[in-house]
C-alpha cells in the first residue's frame, strides 16, 4: 500500500509541469505586445510630428499601458513558474532580479492588484486627457472601476497583512 501512496504522491508532485505550457503562453502573449507596441508607436509618429498636444498624451500612455502588461506578465511568468512549478536556473547571471525567487503567492497577488490599478489608473488618465471624446456616463464608470479596483487593492492588503500577522 505504501508502494501505491508512494507512486500516487509522485504523480501529482510531477502534474505540476502540467502548468508550464500556460507560462510558455504568456511568454508567448509578451512577444505579441512587444507588436502592439510597435504599431502604437509608428501610429504615434505622424501624430508628434503634426503637434497635436492630447493626442500625443494619449499615445504615450498608450505605450505605458502596453509596458504596464508587459511587466505584469513577467511578473506573473517568473513568480507563479518559482512558485507553482520549479525554481528557474539563471546561475550566477548578475541580470537575475533582485525580487526573483522571493516572491510568494501572497506577494504575487499583492503585485498583480497593483498592476491593474496602474494599468486602470492610466486608462483612467487616457479618458481624462480627451474628456471630449466621453460622455459623463462613460467617465462615471471609467472612475467607478477603478475606484473598485482601488478598493479591492486596499482589501487584499489588508487581508495579507491581518494573515500574515502571525510571521
Amino acid at each position: 500500500m505504501e508502494k501505491i501512496e508512494h507512486t500516487l504522491e509522485r504523480f501529482m508532485f510531477a502534474s505540476r509541469w502540467l502548468l508550464a505550457p500556460f507560462y510558455v503562453g504568456l511568454v508567448g502573449a509578451i512577444a505579441l505586445l512587444i507588436f502592439k507596441f510597435i504599431k502604437e508607436f509608428i501610429a504615434l509618429l505622424p501624430v508628434v510630428l503634426s503637434g497635436e498636444g492630447n493626442q500625443v498624451m494619449v499615445g504615450v500612455l498608450t505605450l505605458v499601458d502596453v509596458v504596464l502588461v508587459a511587466n505584469l506578465l513577467l511578473i506573473i511568468v517568473f513568480a507563479g513558474y518559482e512558485n507553482f512549478v520549479s525554481k528557474i536556473d539563471t546561475g550566477e547571471s548578475e541580470d537575475r532580479p533582485e525580487w526573483m525567487g522571493h516572491v510568494s503567492f501572497s506577494d504575487l497577488k499583492i503585485k498583480l492588484i497593483g498592476s491593474i490599478v496602474a494599468i486602470s489608473g492610466i486608462e483612467l488618465l487616457k479618458a481624462f486627457v480627451s474628456i471630449e471624446s466621453f460622455t459623463n456616463e462613460q467617465l462615471g464608470w471609467k472612475v467607478a472601476f477603478h475606484l473598485t479596483f482601488v478598493v479591492s487593492g486596499v482589501l487584499f492588503a489588508i487581508m495579507d497583512k491581518l494573515t500574515n500577522k502571525g510571521h
